[in-house]
């Protein structure tokens, strides 16, 4: 068995789809065939004996669609933005088309329906109904051939599907308004022989239905492509070019030229390009794209490196040891395009009656037509206004509205409270998730190290110091445990002053948070890995962790020890102060819980959703974290890979998951997911791959995005029994059946009115949805 993916072009909604799919699973020695209508993508798995890729492009093609191989080959940056530039250019053209389209539609509007207002809208008199009721055609005429012009592609797609036995939307579109057209022009060409079929013209439902149609076409068009925009964004974290060490000699060549087992050179504030292991040098790695953590991660020789992540202070040599489609970063883009071809579409339940619908009611409005023709002896002009009134009535536009009127409101309503939805397949599918997966950096916590405890363990030493530069505290009594503390943050913070780590700059800030004023220390080194020293006016201080001790030989005791323990198994790092020789004290900082949090999480858990916590976290630490913010199950120790699989395994026991986190590490299990929510103040390959963006930063939006969705959801389902009960009703009244029955015939003007009113229906309940309260 052979997997490929083929690039399908002309499909228009979960219709089309379905068509590729059923044509090509009926070619024998077919095991699978799927379709990603968001990406165009086929993945199909078939028997090489017995199935070729001519076959297949051929089968599609019959259906009425185009099918291309994927070569399975890297393109080059250029090549990737080319394409990428033509899909924007695509997406203007449509932009344009449907400025154009409204352009033309606000006057063809006002000439046809302003006299049926409360108010009658003044028209020249050489254009008005009763005055010039050719003159008043024609202007509808004129204006509506161009809106149909611009939406030509409905009924191009839409007669070939037809033609080719697969109808879609895009074929209820085109009957439906080439219908309502085509009656009009004729109604046109009779006005000079009666006046009273000016009254009859439906120019302006062929012409809204196009341009509202194409209006959701291009916000549908407008937000695909995102998983492309972060897989873009992936590749460029890997520089492209290397500095390749070989005989003590260095030379720059391309990333893509360097093979395992050679030596890379990585200077500071530079991007490690390639996976590999440190042979010589040390330095603090930056992994937050990989692991999420906001903390860097100190590297010694024999530890690994990863491509994408960067190098902050100090040079390394490493050997490279995955390149191409090996390394990790590689293999998370990989997951991502993977996980997205899993991601079947949500079906509309429109799309599903489409191929039914369709038929259903040509065939209705010819059997009318023909049995009116032929038993009730009419005259030609009585069935062709039984066939247009059926047509016309059964026009899907409150069909095709029912979904997007309500996802639209719905999507504005999520934007006004800093919830951004990316598309109504997120809206839709939230309101079944019943399990959420938090990731803990920058979810449940702020995401940024922060000072939160200060330990004083030898006073004496602390404010020798401090009346150094603070004389006029000399003639003070005892201070206090809290004057002590500060004392030594003050002190920690004016030495820290010089240094880039992230650990040493949140020092820093409590200090500055405080208002205290820092004093520049006379010297200052830098030990990678360890921390730092200084000297201050013959006093010798210095800030880092465990390593420091070791490094200066400074003893801690069996208390200090356990202290120090008993922070590190709550999820604090603690930085140790020593002064000339003597362990004067403990900063320690950790990523605090943001104050909402707890908060969300019961909000969330109130709905009957069970709430997950994912982290790379130890387990202990992991734990004391969740219980803290009260999550229901913690997954600790987790890499990238292993979030996806956390997804894809509730999934697995039947759970709709939503996947919340702002790391590129989450990206993979942000896509897997059902939906994938994204914080606002992530990285931007989490929020591009993110379904959901939540601009606060807040998890309380998570509990009202659940929310919002339950109530469109519920909206929705309203519009579409709306729709259906107009359509149930309207066509057989326009059939004649109240005709039969020596009551009136329904005439293709009160058609378009019914048809009119249920749109208005639809669109007034979807704007009900701005007063929910969230």
């Amino acid at each position: 068995m052979k997997t490929e993916q083929y690039h399908i072009d002309g499909m228009s909604c979960a219709a089309c789809s379905s068509a590729v799919e059923r044509v090509t699973r009926k070619l024998a020695g077919v095991e699978s065939s799927d379709v990603n209508l968001t990406t165009n993508r086929m993945v199909i798995t078939y028997d090489e004996a017995q199935v070729t890729p001519d076959m297949i492009c051929e089968k599609v093609s019959r259906a009425g669609f185009t099918a291309s191989p994927i070569l399975e080959k890297e393109q080059g940056k250029g090549e990737e933005e080319e394409e990428w530039r033509q899909q924007e250019e695509q997406l203007q053209a449509v932009r344009r088309r449907v400025v154009t389209a409204v352009c033309f539609a606000v006057p063809l509007l006002y000439i046809s329906m302003g006299h049926m207002l409360p108010f009658t809208l003044p028209l020249p008199a050489f254009m008005e109904m009763d005055k010039a009721p050719l003159n008043f055609a024609l202007a509808q005429l004129i204006l509506t051939i161009p809106i149909l012009i611009c939406g030509r592609k409905f009924y191009v797609v839409g007669i070939r599907s037809l033609l080719k036995g697969n109808p879609n939307m895009d074929s209820l579109v085109a009957i439906g308004t080439g219908s309502a057209f085509i009656y009009s022009l004729v109604m046109t060409i009779g006005i000079p022989g009666d006046h009273m079929k000016a009254h009859q013209l439906y120019y302006e439902s062929a012409a809204v239905v196009v341009t509202l149609v194409m209006l959701g076409k291009f916000m549908e068009s407008r937000s695909k492509g995102k998983t492309s925009e972060a897989i873009r964004k992936l590749m460029e974290l890997a520089p492209d070019r290397a500095i390749l060490y070989e005989n003590g000699a260095e030379r720059e060549v391309e990333t893509a030229l360097v093979s395992v087992g050679q030596h890379i050179l990585i200077k500071p504030g530079s991007r490690i390009p390639l996976d590999g292991v440190l042979v010589k040098g040390s330095s603090s790695v930056d992994e937050s794209m990989l692991t999420g953590e906001s903390i860097p991660v100190e590297k010694q020789e024999g530890d690994r490196v990863i491509g994408g992540s960067m190098n902050y202070n100090g040079a390394m040599e490493v050997e490279v040891t995955h390149v191409g489609s090996d390394t990790t970063l590689s293999k998370i883009i990989k997951m991502i395009e993977d996980a997205q071809g899993k991601k079947a579409p949500i079906s509309k339940l429109a799309d599903k009656v489409a191929g039914y619908f369709v038929p259903a009611v040509m065939g209705i409005a010819l059997a009318a037509a023909l049995l009116w023709w032929i038993f009730g002896g009419k005259d030609l002009a009585f069935v062709l206004t039984i066939f247009v009134a059926v047509l016309v009535i059964a026009c899907p536009c409150a069909l095709g509205l029912a979904t997007p009127t309500a996802i639209m409101v719905g999507t504005g309503v999520g934007a006004g409270h800093g919830i951004l939805i990316k598309s109504g397949e997120a809206l839709e599918v939230c309101h079944k998730v019943d399990a959420v997966i938090l990731d803990k950096t920058g979810t449940i916590t702020e995401g940024k190290p922060k000072v939160t405890d200060v330990s004083v363990i030898c006073g004496s030493v602390v404010e020798q110091v401090w009346k150094l530069e603070k004389p006029e505290a000399a003639g003070e009594g005892t201070p206090g445990d809290r004057e002590e503390k500060e004392h030594l943050l003050w002190i920690a913070a004016s030495c820290e002053q010089m240094s880039e780590h992230p650990l040493g700059q949140a020092i820093v800030e409590a200090a500055r948070e405080k208002k205290m004023e820092l004093v520049m220390p006379e010297a200052f080194e830098s030990i990678t890995g360890t921390g730092i020293v200084t000297t201050w006016k013959g006093w010798k201080v210095a800030v880092g962790n465990r390593r420091l001790l070791e490094h200066l030989n400074v003893p801690a005791s069996g208390e200090t020890t356990e202290t120090a323990a008993r922070y590190a198994n709550t999820g604090k790092t603690p930085m140790y102060v020593v002064i000339d020789g003597r362990l004067a004290g403990l900063v320690c900082v950790a990523d605090t819980i943001k104050d909402t949090s707890v908060e969300a999480v019961e909000k969330i858990k109130s709905l009957g959703v069970q709430v997950y916590m994912v982290t790379g976290d130890n387990q202990r630490t992991a734990e004391y974290i969740g219980k803290l913010a009260h999550v229901d199950k913690v997954v600790a120790e987790v890499l990238p890979e292993d979030k996806a699989e956390v997804v894809n395994r509730l999934q697995k026991e039947g759970k709709s998951v939503m996947m919340v986190g702002d790391g590129i590490n989450d990206a993979p299990a942000l896509v897997q997911a059902d939906v994938g929510c994204a914080i606002g103040n992530g990285s931007d390959i989490a929020l591009e791959s993110g379904d959901v963006v939540l601009m606060k930063s807040d998890l309380m939006d998570v509990y009202r995005a659940i929310k919002l969705s339950k109530a469109t959801i519920r909206n929705i389902k309203q519009n579409l029994f709306w729709a259906f009960f107009y359509n149930s009703l309207g066509i057989p009244v326009a059939a004649g059946v109240l005709y039969l029955l020596g009551g009136p015939l329904l005439s293709p003007m009160l058609g378009g009115f019914a048809m009119s009113l249920s749109s208005v229906c639809v669109v007034g309940n979807a704007l009900r949805l701005k007063n929910v309260k969230l």
